[in-house]
C-alpha cells in the first residue's frame, strides 16, 4: 500500500517516500518492519554486518508471523521485504526524506552518529532519534538543523505497540512535528506528544517502577518470581517488571536511570545497586540468554 509518496502539512508539501534507519538491533529492525509494511523504502545501515546479515531473517520471521496472525496478507510480506535495502555505509542515507537512529542508549555514539551523517543529507531531509530517555534539545543542538530535528520514540517490539512518543525539541518546527504526526498515522499507529524532559513520559514512569523492583529483590522482600507473579496477578500486568526488564535489557534500564537521575537530581531516581551490578557482569536480559532470569534451557529460571 504505497500510499504515503507525498504529505501534505498546512501550507507545506513534504515528500517522505525514503525513510533511514540507523542500528539493525531490536528496535531498529522493528522500525524497519512496520515502515516498509506502510508502503516507505527502507535503508537500513549499520556497521556490524553481521547485524544487517541477520536483519533479513529477523524481519522475514516477524512478519511471516503477521501473516499466520491474519494481521497481513503474504503478498504484503513480499512487497515490504523487497522494499528494505541494507548497508553499512552510512552516505547511502543520502536520498532519505527521513532518518531515524536507533542505535545504542549512549548520548555520546549518538552524537557521533549525527555528525558523520550530517555531510550526506539534503538540506530538506528530517533527523529524528528513537533515544527512549536523553534530551532532544542536546542531540539537536550537535546538528546543522535543530528546527528539523524531533524525537520519535517507539515501543518495544515495534510491530506489535501502538504507541509512539513524539518529543519536540526546544527550536522543533511545527512543520517537522506535524510531517512526523502524519508519518505515525501512515503506521496505524498513535502518537502520544511529550515534553522534553529526562525520559519523557513512559520511561519516566515505567523506568523507577522497574528499578523499585529490583530494590524489592534486592532488600529480600520477595524472590524474583514472587514479584513477578505479584504484579502479573495483583495489578494484571501481562509480564512482571523483573521479566520485562530482561526483555528491554537491564544497560538500558540502568542508561534510563541514569538519564533519570542525573537529569532531575533526586535521589528517588538512583539506580538500583543490584542492577547496576547486573549490568556489570554482563547480564543484560535476554539478548545475553541471562539476567534476573537464565534463558538457556527450555524454560526461563530465575538467577538468584
Amino acid at each position: 500500500m504505497d500510499n504515503v509518496d507525498v504529505l501534505l502539512v498546512g501550507k507545506c508539501k513534504m515528500d517522505v517516500s525514503k525513510v533511514g534507519v540507523i542500528g539493525a538491533g531490536q528496535m531498529g529492525n522493528g522500525i524497519a518492519h512496520v515502515m516498509a509494511l506502510a508502503g516507505y523504502i527502507v535503508e537500513l545501515v549499520d556497521t556490524k554486518c553481521d547485524a544487517l546479515d541477520a536483519s533479513h531473517a529477523i524481519i522475514e520471521n516477524n512478519m511471516l508471523r503477521q501473516v499466520r496472525n491474519g494481521k497481513i496478507s503474504r503478498e504484503d510480506q513480499t512487497l515490504a521485504l523487497k522494499r528494505i535495502y541494507r548497508s553499512n555505509d552510512i552516505a547511502s542515507l543520502s536520498e532519505s526524506d527521513l532518518v531515524i537512529e536507533a542505535a545504542t542508549e549512549d548520548e555520546t555514539i549518538k552524537q557521533k552518529i549525527f555528525e558523520s551523517l550530517l555531510p550526506h543529507l539534503k538540506q530538506n531531509t528530517i533527523l529524528t532519534s528513537n533515544t527512549s530517555s536523553i534530551s532532544i534539545t542536546r542531540l539537536a543542538s550537535r546538528t546543522d538543523r535543530p528546527e528539523k530535528f524531533l524525537g520519535f520514540h517507539f515501543m518495544n517490539p515495534v510491530p506489535v505497540m501502538q504507541l509512539v512518543e513524539l518529543i519536540r525539541g526546544i527550536a522543533t518546527d511545527q512543520n517537522t512535528y506535524d510531517v512526523c504526526l502524519e508519518v505515525v498515522k501512515t503506521l496505524g499507529k498513535t502518537a502520544a506528544s511529550a515534553e522534553d524532559f529526562p525520559a519523557f513520559i513512559v520511561n519516566r514512569i515505567l523506568m523507577p517502577m522497574i528499578n523499585e523492583a529490583v530494590y524489592t529483590l534486592y532488600e529480600g522482600v520477595g524472590s524474583v518470581r514472587s514479584i513477578d507473579k505479584s504484579m502479573r496477578l495483583g495489578a494484571n500486568h501481562p509480564m512482571g517488571p523483573l521479566e520485562l526488564a530482561d526483555f528491554i535489557g537491564l544497560d538500558v534500564c540502568l542508561a534510563i536511570m541514569n538519564v533519570l537521575h542525573d537529569g532531575l537530581a533526586d535521589t528517588k531516581y538512583r539506580p538500583c545497586p543490584l542492577l547496576t551490578k547486573y549490568v556489570e557482569a554482563g547480564w543484560l536480559g535476554r539478548k545475553t540468554e541471562r539476567g534476573f532470569y537464565d534463558y538457556h534451557g527450555d524454560y526461563p529460571e530465575p538467577t538468584r
